[in-house]
């Protein structure tokens, strides 16, 4: 197997985390709205504590080193296969795991929706990062 490359695994990780920290507060207000665990309240009580930051960089890191692992497995060396393999994983899991949760958990469409475009940019931009990120 290739060797992974780890500067391309925690760049991706931390562009990842930044992205879906400007994603989630571009939908701040229907957040907001359609959370079941905290209607009406306000966005400065949204705020998460450092230590779930700390764990969100965490679990970005172990996303990024897995599909570093596909990546190299599979051989994509361009943007291209890169964005595929992407889509393709984002179709089995994340899409999957949303549309049965809203299924079965009455999870608002519009909830999962936001939820579901989180996970299809981070898989394209962490894929793309360490795809084409060579030595």
């Amino acid at each position: 197997m290739p060797r992974m490359n780890y500067w391309a695994i925690i760049v991706s990780a931390l562009a990842a985390f930044a992205l879906s920290f400007v994603w989630y507060s571009a939908f701040a207000e229907q957040m907001l709205r359609l959370h079941p665990l905290s209607p009406g309240t306000p966005a400065a009580m949204m705020r998460p504590p450092a230590w779930k930051m700390l764990v969100e960089v965490t679990r970005n890191l172990i996303l990024a080193s897995v599909l570093a692992r596909l990546v190299g497995g599979l051989r994509v060396s361009n943007w291209t296969r890169a964005v595929g393999l992407a889509v393709l994983l984002w179709i089995g899991f994340p899409f999957v795991l949303w549309t049965g949760a809203i299924m079965w958990e009455n999870v608002p469409l519009e909830l999962a929706a936001i939820h579901a475009g989180d996970w299809l940019l981070k898989l394209l931009l962490i894929t793309v990062i360490v795809g084409v990120w060579r030595r």
